[in-house]
């Protein structure tokens, strides 16, 4: 059995871990009768820390807002993951400077043998670039926007924001995370209509503190709704290409955040694809590895001709060294 100092922390532990416990579960966990719980739990008030309980057999306890602030209780596991995330982070503006305040914080609330850990794992770790797949720098979103889409979504309540300056208004239900940008997945309370939009693009307005009964997205899923919704709606730029290949073909050669594809007949479709830069557009499409034809933009078939003319001259160029 723990002696009393290292259950109280233990007990602290639990409490931040999850919103509500009974007294029974607590003593399992630690080991001791709920008569012994319940003494902590004074014991733990008597400090400071603010600590609920409701009776009845539905009843427990759960750490209260307001009050001392509860030491940092992590293990060995979380420390790691924690250091390992703010390492990680990306797609907010000001993070690298924040997470690093984070971390400092950290290291200073964490035991010596923990505080080792993660002093090691901040001062080892290096970040490849990820944004390998356009020309396009990252965009950044500020967490002021971030936070302020996710207490809409917890909240159940109407969304009010300009994106790209034009005003909107949407039941809000998912933030979504993909390559290095986040999406809000949401509903049009007068047209119904569902919808994906670019974080970095909403600019929040004052909270409508008016909530909604949720529905259910198309298809179930929130997340491959978004993935397929970002193909149309969710980048800069938009093309418009006729495929030689059927739609299954297309499909089977493609992510579904690549594009949309419509059947024509059943030797031909339609891809509706996009990206940051037209440039990334032109690359891209020779990896699908079929003819196609572009219905617009019309401004893609310079990038196109340009491509086209590059590969040319490395053709030749290698024929030419062959043949010396």
């Amino acid at each position: 059995m723990l002696d009393t100092s290292a259950r109280l922390l233990a007990l602290l532990s639990l409490l931040q871990s999850r919103p509500d416990w009974s007294g029974t579960e607590l003593a399992a966990r630690l080991g001791v009768s709920t008569r012994t719980i319940r003494n902590d739990i004074e014991r733990l008030r008597a400090l400071d820390y603010p600590v609920d309980a409701t009776r009845g057999a539905a009843g427990g306890y759960r750490l209260g807002a307001g009050g001392k602030l509860p030491p940092l209780l992590l293990d060995d596991q979380e420390a790691i993951a924690v250091a390992v995330g703010l390492r990680a982070a990306v797609g907010l503006a000001g993070v690298e400077e924040s997470g690093g305040r984070a971390l400092a914080k950290l290291e200073q609330v964490l035991p010596s043998r923990l505080r080792a850990t993660v002093t090691a794992l901040t001062t080892v770790i290096d970040r490849a670039p990820e944004n390998n797949g356009t020309d396009a720098p990252d965009p950044e979103v500020e967490p002021t926007v971030i936070a302020a889409i996710a207490a809409s979504v917890r909240a159940v309540e109407w969304f009010r924001f300009d994106y790209r300056g034009d005003p909107a208004l949407v039941e809000p239900y998912r933030l979504l995370s993909w390559e290095r940008r986040w999406y809000l997945v949401g509903r049009d309370p007068d047209s119904g209509e569902w919808g994906t939009y670019r974080a970095d693009w909403i600019a929040p307005r004052m909270p409508t503190r008016r909530r909604f009964v949720p529905v259910g997205v198309p298809g179930g899923d929130h997340t491959r709704f978004a993935m397929r919704s970002i193909a149309a709606s969710g980048w800069k730029v938009h093309a418009r290409l006729r495929i030689e290949a059927s739609a299954e073909t297309v499909l089977a050669r493609i992510n579904a955040a690549v594009g949309v594809v419509e059947a024509i007949d059943e030797t031909h479709s339609v891809l509706v694809t996009g990206a940051d830069s037209l440039d990334t557009i032109a690359a891209y499409i020779g990896m699908l590895g079929m003819d196609f034809t572009v219905e617009s933009p019309t401004e893609l078939l310079p990038y196109l001709e340009r491509t086209a003319q590059r590969y040319l001259r490395a053709i030749a160029g290698s024929a030419a060294s062959s043949a010396g």
